[in-house]
Order: structure tokens, then sequence, then C-alpha cells
């Protein structure tokens, strides 16, 4: 229907192609251990190495500070009630984000409370032009991939931010039928605008890339992000853009795991850093690919 409110695209009014946007959040670069090879330094000095190591823009605080430097910056909030959506909006907005990603609720809500709460976000994130995506994520309204794909239904413009790895682990998606649960969750994929970029396996949520066990993980969330940026592409105008946001985080939420060095002390098993650029490398060649996928359906239907 012609009136019915559309979270707008992410675009910066231009001709180009639709592409893809890494940035990084600052959760992963704020509590980097000593001896990570991350940035160092005060904001502009930080912001500056996240510049030089590819990423566009973060998702953090600070975003006059990152337009000074030629960046993007994305902000987040959580949402329990819909009264707290339109102040929240537009106070990001009037700070100078571009979009925002969202917690919605606890995940214990009725339908009547998980749609009040969407069609809040919808509404207010179409009337202000500010983008709003609402994260999958445990103990929120789309930790269980079941209810989230009736939402869906219910809100079909609803739009979201993909960090697949609260239900890559949280819901064990790799105990059977994996390309089966792809399929089902499909109406999900077609509606990612924003990544953060976490990889586990099925027992622990951010596991590094070099672990034994990851290889087939990766192989799992390769095939869920190409599936997102094919569906961002199937419906993308020149100048939108997909933001794709690595977020590995530390020990103190319980996020990074730390064993015992050899001289007794804890240390965490990877530098975060040096993996959200591997991240990075990862998201874009899945975007080539869903290029390339694209393309080529889009021929075939000719």
């Amino acid at each position: 229907m012609a009136n019915t409110p559309r979270i707008p695209a992410l675009n910066d009014g231009s001709t180009r192609a639709p592409r893809l946007e890494c940035y990084i959040t600052m959760g992963n670069v704020d509590t980097l251990p000593a001896n990570s090879a991350g940035p160092v330094g005060d904001l502009p000095t930080k912001l500056a190495a996240i510049k030089a190591a590819g990423f566009s823009g973060i998702q953090g605080n600070d975003p006059k500070v990152c337009t000074a430097l030629g960046m993007g910056c994305a902000g987040g909030d959580r949402y329990n009630v819909p009264a707290e959506v339109a102040p929240s909006v537009k106070k990001m907005k009037a700070e100078g984000y571009q979009c925002a990603t969202v917690h919605v609720a606890w995940g214990h809500e009725d339908d009547a409370e998980v749609d009040a709460l969407v069609r809040e976000i919808v509404t207010v994130s179409a009337g202000e032009g500010f983008p709003i995506y609402i994260e999958t994520h445990r103990a929120t309204i789309t930790q269980d991939t079941w209810r989230t794909i009736r939402m869906i239904e219910r809100n079909p413009e609803v739009r979201l931010n993909a960090d697949f790895s609260h239900w890559y682990t949280g819901l064990e998606m790799p105990y059977g039928d994996f390309a089966a649960k792809l399929d089902f969750l499909q109406p999900a994929f077609e509606r990612v605008r924003f990544f953060h970029g976490r990889m586990g396996n099925s027992s622990h949520i951010q596991v590094p890339l070099a672990e034994p066990t990851m290889p087939a993980a990766v192989d799992h969330f390769k095939a869920m992000w190409t599936r997102s940026m094919a569906g961002f592409l199937n419906t993308a105008k020149p100048g939108d853009y997909l933001i794709f946001a690595p977020e590995l985080l530390h020990p103190a939420i319980n996020y990074a795991r730390t064993f015992l060095n050899a001289e007794g002390v804890r240390v965490e098993e990877s530098d975060r850093w040096l993996e959200a650029i591997r991240y990075a490398e990862i998201a874009r060649t899945c975007f080539a690919a869903a290029q390339t996928q694209t393309s080529a359906r889009q021929h075939a239907s000719k």
C-alpha cells in the first residue's frame, strides 16, 4: 500500500552502484588488551588507524568527530516500550548518527506487545527518515527464529541488524538440517541492512577463526551473510549501501574467551583487532559472491 510506513535505506544520494561499507563497533576497539595490534591513543588517533585499516566508519559515539574525518557513525539503543522509540530516534538523528541498531524488549512478550513495538519502530523510522534496524539477539523479541519469522510475516516492513551468532550458538543451528533452516530464514535474510560480524561454533558464541572447530562454522556464516547481501542487492537502488561491522567483544561481558599462557597469566585467545580485519575481508568476498548470484538471476530472468 502506498501509505505503508517504510524504513528508509541507507543512501548517500549518489548514482553509485549499491555497495558494502565496512564499519567496526567501538566495543571491538576500545576494549582491546595492551598486547593487541589495534589502535591506541585519543579518539581521532584511533579513528585514523581504523580508517587506514579499511573501515569507513564506526558504530559508537562521537558522530561529529567521525564526520570531520570523513567517516560514518552508527548509533544504538534498547527499546522496551513503544514510548521510548520516538525520543531516542529524534536524539540520535539530531546528534548526527546515520542509523541505529536496537535491542527490542526481552523475549517474554506476547505477539500483540511485539507488534506494538515493531510498528512504532517502523513508523518513527519512516517519519524521521532515520533507519532503525532490529538486532537478532538473545534476550530480545528476535531470540527465537520461529517467532522472528512470524513477526516478519505480520510486519513485513521491518529491517534487521544481523548478529547471527546468537541464533547459531543459542539455537544450535548446525544440529539438524542446516540447509532447511536457511530456507526457513529467507524472509529474515531478505531484510538485513546491517551486520554485527561475529562467528562462533555450536557451543561458544565468539571463537577465533583459526580454532579447529571453526571451518564448518565459517562456511555456515558465509552462507547466511551471502544470502542476506543478495537480499539487499535484490531491492537496492543507486547510492544504497549495506553496513558490515565486526563486533568482537571483551571477556568481562563473557564474549572473548581467555586462557592461561605459559607464564600463568590469563590472556585472550586471539587479537580481536586482527580478527576484525579478517572478518571485513570475508564480508567483502561474500558481497562479491552475492553480486555474482544476483547478476546471474537478473540475466536469467530476461
